[in-house]
């Protein structure tokens, strides 16, 4: 499809990826796709339950969305094995990342992975986490990280990067630039970290460094707040952390997206205006929100408002949908 001819309600709704109630295409989700016009729907277990029933509902949203005149849909998921898999048995059931002892088993759980995810029409995959588990303290993220070691996370990570994505599914890095230490859980209240950039670029950015240079579809940021770096705004919404550090410094020019806006470290704090506002101001492409509810509208209507205001959001947006088409042209046009 050509993003020239793309209106201003496709522009901003290829930006949003949103999360739905039911397990199947009904009214509601009809809505995201042919009012909101939303570039990519998430996954979680209440739209799970059973391999037929999953690969019907991914089928029936992309083939709603063609009908619409809409481009394929991301459909994205959780399923990074141990403590968050989203998917459940007949699914393989994997031990976790803490528990890989080599990158074999790192290629195997990738390999295993893509192939029931493809076979359900899942597109996306939410993972690997490339957080580094930070020893000295009690990391939120111990039970979901590879280790403590960034050379050790990164070899491992860059090997379900390049499994998931050679097999067809788009893998994701987070939680960007790194949540291995912090103690307090994002999900209910914004954690504050005291890191000077010369420890982030030593410990926690290498990870994602290498997952950029093994071409990683997409990097998620996370909702901390990194005082050192930028004292006002967490990393979801900071142009210092997204767009000065990631996109230009690092050369990211993947699909830079969101943690989810409904948690209590974004939603409690900011109201949408504000976000949607920093999101735009920060050179990111997907704002994920990954609950029914008034914000997917509202988002929606922020990020057409915001265009129809300012010719740059409509520019910056175009560079934008740029990217989330690339993307979607390379893994999503062939789907059957």
């Amino acid at each position: 499809m050509n993003i020239a001819n793309f209106t201003l309600e496709q522009l901003a709704g290829q930006r949003i990826m949103a999360g739905f109630e039911g397990t199947e295409l009904d009214s509601d989700l009809k809505f995201l796709i042919d009012t909101l016009m939303v570039g990519g729907l998430i996954l979680f277990s209440g739209n799970l339950s059973n391999p037929e029933q999953i690969k019907e509902l991914c089928s029936s949203a992309q083939a709603y969305a063609a009908s619409c005149g809409q481009p394929p849909l991301f459909i994205a998921i959780d399923q990074e094995g141990g403590e968050v898999a989203r998917l459940k048995k007949p699914f393989t059931q994997f031990s976790g990342n803490p528990h890989m002892k080599s990158e074999k088993d790192a290629e195997e759980f990738a390999a295993i992975a893509a192939k029931e995810l493809s076979g359900v029409k899942i597109n996306m995959n939410m993972a690997p986490v490339m957080d580094v588990a930070c020893r000295s303290v009690e990391s939120v993220m111990k039970g979901r990280a590879f280790g403590d070691n960034p050379a050790w996370v990164s070899k491992m990570g860059v090997t379900v990067i390049k499994r998931l994505q050679k097999s067809g599914i788009m893998a994701v890095a987070k939680h960007f630039p790194g949540i291995g230490r912090t103690i307090l859980d994002s999900h209910i209240d914004m954690p504050f970290l005291k890191v000077d950039p010369e420890a982030l670029f030593a410990f926690d950015l290498p990870p994602f460094e290498a997952a950029i240079n093994n071409g990683v579809v997409g990097i998620m940021l996370s909702h901390i707040l990194y005082s050192g770096i930028d004292r006002e705004w967490p990393a979801s919404l900071s142009t210092v952390i997204a767009k000065d550090l990631l996109r230009v410094k690092m050369g990211f020019d993947g699909l830079i997206m969101t943690d989810d806006i409904d948690m209590g470290s974004i939603a409690g704090r900011y109201d949408i205006k504000t976000i949607i506002k920093r999101i735009l101001l920060a050179d990111i492409d997907l704002v994920l929100v990954c609950h029914k509810g008034p914000w997917i509208e509202s988002a929606f209507n922020e990020i057409l408002c915001s265009m129809e205001q300012f010719r740059s959001v409509v520019e910056d947006g175009r560079e934008s949908v740029v990217r989330i088409m690339r993307q979607k042209e390379r893994f999503l046009y062939d789907i059957s």
